[in-house]
């Protein structure tokens, strides 16, 4: 009986986590940022969490792995791209852009599609067991998500926010497929050598948060992102 209830608890993590995706979405559709950032920030947690009691438990199963995914696209990708189509839609766009600003908002989703794509790949790259091929999808829902809350309404309020905003949407969409290669805080040693630029990226980021608030999280993304270009251009 205990053995039954044990291999379903990873499972009901992750379906957690699709919930948490799921009422993340809802609040997103009616403007409430703060609360679909909060939900998103659950669901990371869950997705965790699941991953580790599966190790943990030794309950690891291939329809743990697609339903991850799953849950992840939906609080890594569906969330965040109806935060930021809410934004594009609620914004005001340049006279210059007429009808097609209608359509516009519409190009958030694409990062949904990316996402999906991005979490595919994962489950079947094998050179991502210890780092990452292309931006992680709970970082760049992260970026979004603290850009939104901390700095929405400036956006929605600018001249020329929103077109920024897609420029930004499909950037990151291409981020998520890239075949950029971005480190893991996954740390096999706790020793400074090896871990120089994850401790760096660590500290840092805590200072950057405490110092800028919820922007501070979109801005640590970003760090994170350029942290990975140098590495990169060291290992060459």
């Amino acid at each position: 009986m205990a053995n039954g209830i044990t291999r379903h608890i990873p499972n009901t993590i992750t379906c957690c986590n699709l919930i948490s995706g799921c009422i993340a979405t809802y609040h997103a559709f009616f403007g409430c940022f703060e609360t679909a950032f909060l939900f998103i920030v659950i669901g990371a947690v869950f997705d965790f969490f699941d991953g580790m009691s599966a190790r943990l438990l030794g309950v690891s199963s291939p329809i743990g792995k697609e339903l991850d995914s799953l849950a992840d696209d939906v609080t890594f990708g569906v969330a965040p791209s109806a935060m930021t189509f809410t934004l594009l839609s609620t914004a005001t766009w340049p006279a210059q852009l007429g009808a097609v600003a209608a359509v516009l908002p519409y190009t958030a989703f694409i990062m949904a599609a990316f996402s999906a794509l991005r979490l595919a790949k994962f489950n079947l790259d094998e050179r991502q067991s210890t780092s990452f091929i292309g931006l992680p999808t709970p970082a760049n829902t992260l970026f979004w998500a603290a850009l939104i809350v901390g700095a929405g309404d400036t956006i929605a309020t600018s001249a020329w926010g929103a077109p920024a905003v897609v420029a930004m949407v499909l950037v990151s969409s291409w981020l998520l497929v890239a075949e950029i290669p971005m480190f893991a805080l996954k740390f096999k040693t706790w020793g400074w050598r090896g871990n120089e630029v994850k401790y760096v990226f660590a500290l840092t980021s805590i200072i950057i948060i405490c110092l800028l608030g919820t922007i501070g999280v979109a801005a640590a993304i970003a760090w994170y992102m350029l942290l990975s270009a140098v590495q990169q251009h060291r290992n060459k």
